[in-house]
């Protein structure tokens, strides 16, 4: 009887330090109901991401641009994709059930992304001009992934429906009640729809870096290289557009972003390295490399 109770009170606390692990971190919120205004659902999606991810790959294979799967920085990324993976279901169910890719690609460009269906893609510009740690570029991974598994790309579809449609009609209204040329009405609403939607598309990336900071820790890697991502991203792109007029958040509202939320993320990273989370050891990034 002893035992029997031994065994309920060990499953007990497995089953509570699972919930607790499930219920810290970045809490998951509903998936944005625009979605279903976009005008295909996700298995469609998923279908037009394969058909535009074989598509690049096939162009790119033919300039002879995609790396071979004995490229040492492609064994990398994938090593660290099979990390952050496992705990994708936390923010999609249906991720469990995607055909996971990763490929990189010969260019200078600074850029990474993942299609729907966890199609992921790093182009060799942002490994070698950021020179990242594994912790940045878990960041970056989590980051793109986490674009997929929020479904922002059909999010914005149908944000950009809606307000397609609403700006057409207000621009129309002004034009009558103005007495202006209609066509002139309906290129006012067309640009208050592009700044509506430009301010949806930062909301998104403030969540994909929250959503892929959460992914990065769960996975064993230092949510804070985030913050030593976006400081290396800022210092080669100077110029950065005004933070209103972008589709990114710049650098600095990340950042601070970031900061206010990392108290949420520690404790899971900490918890995946068999760390106390009071005495983690300061985070150490890698230099930019000397242009």
């Amino acid at each position: 009887m002893k035992k029997l109770k031994l065994k309920a009170v060990v499953l007990a606390l497995l089953l509570s330090a699972s919930a607790m692990a499930q219920n810290d971190g970045i809490p998951v919120s509903k998936l944005s109901r625009m979605r279903g205004l976009a005008g295909a659902d996700a298995a469609q999606f998923d279908q037009q991401s394969k058909l535009q991810y074989n598509q690049m790959l096939s162009e790119a294979h033919k300039k002879d641009a995609v790396a071979t799967d004995n490229n040492p920085q492609l064994i990398r990324l994938r090593a660290i994709a099979r990390r952050i993976i496992p705990f994708t279901s936390r923010w999609n169910p249906d991720a469990a059930k995607w055909d996971w890719q990763v490929n990189l690609l010969r260019s200078d460009t600074v850029n990474a992304f993942c299609m729907p269906g966890g199609r992921i893609a790093f182009y060799n510009g942002i490994l070698t001009k950021l020179n990242l740690t594994d912790d940045e570029v878990a960041m970056v991974m989590g980051h793109e992934i986490a674009h997929a598994l929020r479904e922002h790309a059909r999010e914005q579809a149908g944000k950009n429906n809606v307000t397609s449609l609403l700006g057409r009609v207000a621009g129309a209204a002004g034009a009558a009640y103005f007495g202006l040329d209609p066509r002139l009405g309906d290129a006012v609403g067309s640009g208050a729809a592009r700044v509506a939607s430009l301010s949806f598309s930062r909301t998104d990336e403030t969540e994909a870096d929250l959503v892929g900071m959460d992914l990065a820790a769960r996975a064993g890697f230092d949510p804070r290289a985030g913050i030593a991502l976006w400081q290396k991203m800022g210092a080669i792109n100077k110029n950065q557009p005004i933070s209103f007029l972008s589709t990114h958040p710049a650098g600095k509202d990340r950042i601070k972003e970031m900061n206010d939320n990392m108290h949420l993320v520690l404790p899971v990273y900490a918890r995946a390295k068999g760390l106390d989370p009071n005495k983690l050891p300061a985070y150490h990034s890698i230099a930019l490399p000397k242009s």
